[in-house]
């Protein structure tokens, strides 16, 4: 949850690339969902907030609103998966109940993940497609920013984490299932011994 607001929120998406006659180290552009910012000889920085949202390109739109999307999945998943917690008492001790919260709380974990996947790696394609394309200005090329890689190794965490959740929630309703079988063999063995027994006491008793 905190990465996908972390990576909603940097700047730092689009970085400049310093290549050929474009060697001026004392400016950096950043560019990000929200604003864009330029840094002067790591002193002094520089952020001004977009205009207008019809002025970015089509994968800066589509990133807003997928990660502004995934902010959201990433808070619900993560409220879902403590009611769904054995500490929680709010919900019962139920635990059939509680896997299905957890089972819930990991199919929203991993559709978080490909939503916040989508936007990094179209962005990221965006970027090196017109990194490798002689007909873009040099001024104009970008390399891959910090934010992007944060967002892959989040989207990594969020779709393991909500795996991780799934595979709980399925181990407790097995073992739960396994629990409660266990006791009715034993008390049908137990019954079908006791009434085998009682017959021969009887006869016995009449034998005598």
């Amino acid at each position: 949850m905190v990465g996908t607001v972390a990576v909603t929120v940097m700047p730092q998406w689009r970085v400049s690339a310093f290549i050929g006659s474009n060697i001026v180290v004392f400016e950096n552009l950043w560019e990000g969902l929200w604003m864009n910012c330029m840094r002067h000889a790591n002193i002094r920085m520089q952020c001004k907030i977009y205009d207008s949202l019809l002025a970015l390109s089509p994968d800066l739109q589509a990133s807003r609103g997928l990660m502004c999307a995934a902010s959201v999945l990433s808070f619900l998943a993560f409220m879902t998966a403590v009611l769904g917690m054995k500490c929680t008492r709010c919900t019962g001790d139920d635990e059939k109940v509680k896997g299905y919260i957890l089972l819930t709380a990991g199919v929203v974990f991993i559709v978080t993940g490909l939503v916040v996947l989508i936007p990094v790696s179209w962005v990221a394609n965006s970027i090196i497609r017109d990194f490798y394309n002689p007909i873009v200005d040099i001024a104009q090329k970008r390399e891959l920013g910090e934010a992007l890689y944060i967002g892959w190794t989040t989207a990594l965490v969020l779709i393991a984490g909500g795996a991780l959740f799934c595979c709980v929630s399925c181990c407790n309703e097995k073992s739960s299932s396994y629990r409660y079988s266990i006791p009715s063999h034993r008390t049908t063995q137990k019954s079908y011994h006791m009434e085998k027994k009682s017959p021969s006491v009887y006869s016995k008793s009449q034998y005598v």
